[in-house]
């Protein structure tokens, strides 16, 4: 299916004949416009043009002199340009063009051609440990550059992650850091939820629990330390564990540790726990296929081994 056929997922037939009829009828009506208005001959002399009546300073004078005839030409050029490529190439929303091109197609022909080209030297990174390829400085340099294209719009150009994106330079996951726990992220995506607590605490309770929370990393704000350990006891042991060090199994954070995937503020803190927290990263497995996925995995890996 291209991307023409999935035009109409979007829009109804209405709009897509609308859009049609507009521009190929402004391409027309340019056509009559620069037709109508060349009276004459396009190279007549400034002595042959008409006044056009509006004067300035009693003797400056404005006269209709026609377009140069090359300029004339030069817009009628354009205009067959814009029918010719309407023709031949999907430029309105009835019509794909008799060339059948999409950049869809362009795209997956390309990512071919280069899989033809470089599938040879993944497939043979795939026969490595994902630990023995880390220590590949010439496999690592590729597979930075694959980071840079898939993976800093969330994580940074530094893999320093940002607000509700882990930092990938550390030794702290919230999955695991095993070289086969990152390639199974990697390949097929997580998903991490929070549930949200602020209902079933209230005012006090909410501030109890982040008071509690807070003092497992060694740090001090108001609040009831007992009240909130009680309400942690009941509520977060389930995916935290009971010293709150976390579950990998659940992608629950270690909330003992210095590592903040939202914020460590008492607000950052706060708003977890009443609104609860919904973090998902994509599957990049059929997309990157086995070999890259193998490829990118050794790279992240490497990352916490600096």
């Amino acid at each position: 299916m291209s991307e023409y056929d999935l035009m109409s997922d979007f829009t109804s037939p209405f709009w897509a004949w609308f859009i049609f009829i507009i521009t190929v009828g402004g391409i027309f009506w340019c056509f009559y416009l620069l037709l109508s208005q060349s009276k004459g001959d396009t190279a007549a002399s400034h002595e042959e043009a008409q006044p056009t009546g509006h004067k300035w300073d009693e003797t400056l004078e404005e006269l209709n002199t026609p377009l140069p005839r090359w300029w004339l030409q030069m817009f009628i050029a354009t205009n067959i340009f814009g029918l010719v490529y309407l023709v031949l190439y999907p430029g309105s929303a009835v019509f794909g063009g008799v060339l059948g091109w999409t950049s869809v197609g362009q795209y997956e022909n390309e990512r071919k051609a280069a899989d033809e080209k470089f599938g040879a030297q993944y497939v043979n990174y795939l026969k490595q440990d994902i630990t023995e390829l880390a220590q590949n400085k010439e496999a690592i340099k590729t597979g930075s550059r694959l980071f840079s294209t898939y993976c800093t719009q969330c994580h940074g150009s530094d893999a320093g992650g940002g607000p509700g994106f882990p930092n990938l330079r550390d030794s702290r996951w919230l999955w695991g850091g095993e070289p086969a726990q990152i390639k199974q992220t990697i390949y097929s995506g997580r998903m991490g939820v929070m549930p949200a607590w602020g209902e079933v605490l209230g005012d006090d309770g909410v501030k109890n629990v982040t008071a509690y929370v807070m003092s497992l990393s060694g740090r001090k704000t108001a609040g009831d330390l007992d009240a909130g350990k009680e309400k942690f006891q009941q509520l977060c042991v389930a995916c935290h564990g009971a010293e709150a060090t976390g579950n990998i199994a659940l992608g629950a954070p270690d909330l003992t540790d210095d590592s903040w995937v939202y914020g460590a503020s008492r607000r950052s803190i706060e708003k977890t726990i009443i609104e609860g927290r919904n973090g998902k990263m994509p599957a990049f497995g059929e997309f990157l296929g086995e070999g890259k996925t193998h490829l990118l995995s050794a790279y992240v890996y490497s990352l916490s081994l600096e």
